[in-house]
């Protein structure tokens, strides 16, 4: 009804457009007939396959962009990123394509972490394995850019480029000094020596125990950031490490360190890939790439439009097709309905639109077996509790997958499945709880706001952002966190199948890496997505060449709420005034706008003062 409301204010503001429509579908048509029919006598099929044979085929594909993992939006929206199975799926096709020779590569600065690196290294191995040359060529090298080329046979630059392959740096910005000029008062709790979400801003430095964890995990990288380099490139250990230690370089110094392959221009990867060979070099770009269909010409072309704006799809007829239902647990841990952020890319879960996904695929006699993608920092510990609990309730194979991030209540939701993966670079564990609230009274009073309170309970006030926590408040709430905490490491124990005392120890807030959780019994493996799948098909007791139907859940919002936001006005405004405020702030400076960002957690506090949330991301530059 939708649609065909917004197609009828088109009709009606072009009366005689709408008039001449019929005849002129009926005019197109007969013109792409002929069109068709005089293309088909030009050339006939076997002289075309014969000039395919004769050709020496290569696909195109750029990396860049960010690789969403959630189901993508339907419609123009979706269409236009690509999400992290789409682009995994483009070399799964090059793996089994006979007639393709190769893979160029182009490696554009893609923003992604080390779990969506492995995918994409172990992507580019099975076409590797396949017996087919893959290239990478990047103009600028970042290390990330370089960690994806490095699995490629060779790596191309051209002679003006520089290669930032500098190592790791991690920075965490301290903000107690600042509330301590704007009398402003962090109250921060905690659950767990190594629990350091609160630290930015009860503390102007890191603690003993936040550093040691710090350092552990970026050990953890570095190592990891070696053993990639030195396999592929035949170096040791300690020649990458001195090549780290020696950066940034020019193209030309770093071919003379053995680091790149090649000296090329993007014109000259033709003649690279022809080789000795006397076959014509096609280069197919885009290779694999979905492609969306274009054609608006006429009324079913306007009705066509309308659709894939609006997000609209021929729904799907329900089959008892054998599937494997993929749930998506991607973003900060919410209460209420998931959301999302077409501009920005950022999406939240929430409980109830994640819940009602795990009872679809639960109750769904065709669904054999279920993959839980989990790729969140955490955030409620009620949300996160509320689908630990729905996911015990599932009584088929369950397995989970960890992403980029997996830690807090993004590992508290993983902890009933019947085997954990994580990526080797997956940041996990955490498992421990902050809470508080920021109060602002000495800051009222130097700018003479007044505040009367009046009440009736000793801890009346452990909500208010106005007076910091009193004796008892403070009490109070940190005997609420220890009882969350308790049910938190007793959970994960259980889950684990291990004791709950060794389980403390590995617990108390510390993150570890996907190599780190292995070794501790946190994980059960190191593995893709790929291989969590087929895990889930083996314990459904299904062969590993079955094909099975996948079903993705949760669907994602409706362009247009996703668009426009959600329907309670407040909310709309406080977004509205939020994104405008980041986007100014983006523009003077993109640190200040990093920092706006840090102190988000205090408008997650004010609505839930208990979090199981990771402290901070690591990313690679």
């Amino acid at each position: 009804m939708v649609r065909y409301l917004f197609i009828g204010a088109f009709v009606c503001a072009g009366l005689s457009f709408s008039l001449g429509v019929e005849g002129q579908d009926k005019t197109e048509k007969k013109e792409k007939t002929e069109k068709a029919a005089s293309e088909k006598t030009e050339k006939p099929a076997t002289d075309k396959a014969a000039d395919k044979a004769a050709a020496s085929i290569w696909g195109h594909i750029e990396i860049k962009g960010a690789y969403p993992e959630a189901t993508a939006l339907p419609g123009l929206f979706g269409e236009l990123s690509e999400s992290l199975h789409d682009a995994l799926a483009r070399f799964d096709k090059a793996a089994t394509d006979d007639t393709l020779q190769g893979l160029i590569l182009h490696v554009n600065s893609p923003h992604i972490g080390w779990a969506k690196l492995n995918e994409f290294r172990t992507a580019i191995a099975k076409v590797r394995k396949a017996g087919k040359k893959v290239f990478a060529y990047f103009d600028d090298g970042s290390s990330m850019d370089y960690l994806i080329a490095a699995s490629c046979d060779e790596v191309c630059m051209p002679e003006s480029g520089v290669l930032m392959f500098l190592g790791l740096r991690a920075e965490v910005s301290f903000y107690k000094n600042l509330f301590d000029k704007l009398d402003l008062k962090a109250e921060m709790l905690r659950v767990g020596e190594y629990k350091s979400a609160a630290e930015p801003y009860s503390r102007s430095e890191m603690s003993k125990e936040f550093r040691e964890e710090m350092e552990s995990v970026l050990d953890s990288y570095f190592s990891q950031m070696k053993a990639i380099v030195g396999d592929a490139r035949k170096l040791t250990p300690e020649q990458v490490e001195a090549a780290i230690n020696a950066g940034p370089f020019t193209a030309v110094k770093a071919k003379e360190l053995g680091m790149i392959d090649r000296l090329v221009y993007p014109d000259e990867l033709e003649a690279l890939v022809k080789g000795d060979t006397d076959k014509k070099v096609k280069i197919t770009r885009k290779y694999g790439k979905k492609k969306l269909d274009t054609d608006f010409s006429g009324f079913s072309g306007m009705v066509k439009m309308m659709d894939l704006i609006m997000g609209i799809e021929t729904p799907k007829r329900k089959t008892t097709t054998p599937k494997l239902a993929v749930i998506n647990a991607i973003g900060p841990i919410m209460t209420g309905h998931s959301s999302s952020d077409m501009f920005s890319g950022e999406s939240t879960i929430g409980a109830e639109t994640l819940n009602k996904a795990i009872r679809q695929a639960n109750e769904d006699d065709s669904v054999k077996a279920i993959v839980l993608r989990v790729d969140s920092p955490g955030g409620s510990a009620l949300a996160s509790d509320l689908m630990w609990r729905e996911l015990e309730r599932v009584k088929k194979p369950l397995v989970v997958s960890m992403g980029d991030v997996a830690a807090s209540g993004g590992y508290y939701i993983s902890m009933n499945a019947k085997k954990i993966y994580a990526e080797p670079g997956t940041i996990t564990g955490s498992i421990g709880v902050v809470g508080g609230k920021l109060a602002t009274q000495g800051l009222f009073d130097k700018i003479g706001i007044n505040t009367s309170i009046i009440t009736r309970g000793k801890n009346a006030g452990v909500m208010s952002v106005t007076t910091p926590f009193s004796d008892t408040e403070r009490a109070a709430m940190q005997a609420l966190m220890n009882d969350i905490y308790k049910q938190f490491t007793e959970k994960a124990a259980k889950g684990r199948r291990m004791d709950v005392v060794k389980l403390e120890k590995l617990a108390r807030g510390r993150i570890y890496t996907g190599l780190q959780a292995k070794e501790l019994g946190l994980v059960d493996e190191i593995g893709t997505l790929a291989d969590a799948i087929a895990e889930a098909k083996k314990l459904a007791g299904l062969d590993p060449s079955d094909k099975l139907e996948k079903l993705e859940l949760p669907k994602p919002t409706s362009p247009f709420e996703t668009l426009f936001g959600s329907l309670d006005p407040n909310a709309r405004i406080q977004a509205a005034n939020n994104q405008w405020l980041q986007s100014v702030l983006g523009e003077l400076s993109p640190e200040l706008k990093q920092h706006l960002g840090n102190l988000t957690i205090f408008t997650r506090l004010a609505k839930e003062p208990r979090l199981v949330l990771m402290p901070f991301q690591i990313r690679v530059k």
